[in-house]
């Protein structure tokens, strides 16, 4: 089944001068999608960008991330695992060649995830070997996703 996923994304760098020498612009531009808030977005700082705006690679690991996180809860569901809260501080790694053009090279996700008491943890981290195979987004990067879980039982 096929289906789409619409985006716009809108230049905003313009300082009155366009595109007239590299360092007349901003690489700023903004990301709307209908009906939801706009995100304000820069070029990563290692390459001039504002840093506290957030850039493609900020925007990728996030979905990323999160696209782990959902069938992460999805499959607990499914098998009976209490998950009452969870937070993730993935890791990108990338590299820039000697050409300028960068990739990333892998992801470590480092989700800490609570559970309720008496949660058989070997079943719990099992989940994450099923999701890869599912998630939308980690099916469709070129680098390996790691994950190191913690998990933490509810007080």
């Amino acid at each position: 089944m096929e289906h789409h996923y619409v985006s716009a994304v809108v230049w905003t760098g313009n300082r009155g001068e366009g595109t007239a020498s590299y360092r007349s612009y901003d690489r700023s531009w903004d990301v709307a999608v209908p009906g939801k808030p706009v995100i304000h977005c820069s070029n990563d700082p290692l390459l001039g960008g504002d840093p506290g705006k957030m850039n493609p690679e900020d925007l990728l690991l996030s979905a990323l991330s999160a696209c782990h996180m959902l069938w992460y809860l999805h499959f607990a569901s499914d098998a009976g695992i209490v998950v009452s809260g969870y937070e993730d501080n993935p890791v990108g790694t990338g590299i820039v060649e000697k050409s300028g053009a960068g990739r990333f090279t892998a992801a470590t996700l480092h989700p800490r995830i609570t559970v309720r008491p008496g949660t058989d943890i070997a079943a719990a981290t099992a989940l994450h070997d099923k999701i890869h195979g599912v998630c939308f987004i980690a099916r469709s990067v070129n680098f390996p996703v790691h994950y190191e879980p913690e998990f933490l039982f509810e007080a």
